[in-house]
């Protein structure tokens, strides 16, 4: 009995990873092999960026909090220290929105926690 091996689904399988890789440089497009390992090279920097850019943003949103504050003469763990004791719960990134857009009610915060 001749063996049977599902041509069908693995070059659906093919052409879909394929499809993924379309707008790639060179053979990274139509060559199966190398655009498999280019996806999936991709996919890991996807996921582990996914995580970065929730650090990053974080680390951004404390230097604008901390530059705001300083305008005040506050550190930023001063301000935190002094925010969390008033019972005042917002975010960083919702304070640094203000600290960086609306210097008039980021100034009304700290006059209020001071």
């Amino acid at each position: 009995m001749p063996r049977s091996v599902n041509t069908v689904a693995s070059r659906a399988r093919r052409k879909k990873m394929l499809k993924h890789a379309k707008g790639f440089f060179g053979s990274r497009k139509n060559v199966w092999t190398v655009a498999k390992n280019t996806l999936e090279k991709g996919w890991q920097y996807a996921y582990r960026d996914r995580k970065a850019k929730k650090r990053e943003f974080r680390k951004l949103w404390i230097q604008r909090i901390n530059a705001g504050a300083r305008e005040h003469g506050l550190s930023y763990s001063q301000f935190m220290h002094k925010l969390i004791s008033s019972g005042i719960e917002m975010n960083r990134k919702v304070l640094a929105d203000l600290a960086m857009n609306h210097p008039a009610a980021f100034k009304a915060i700290i006059d209020k926690i001071k």
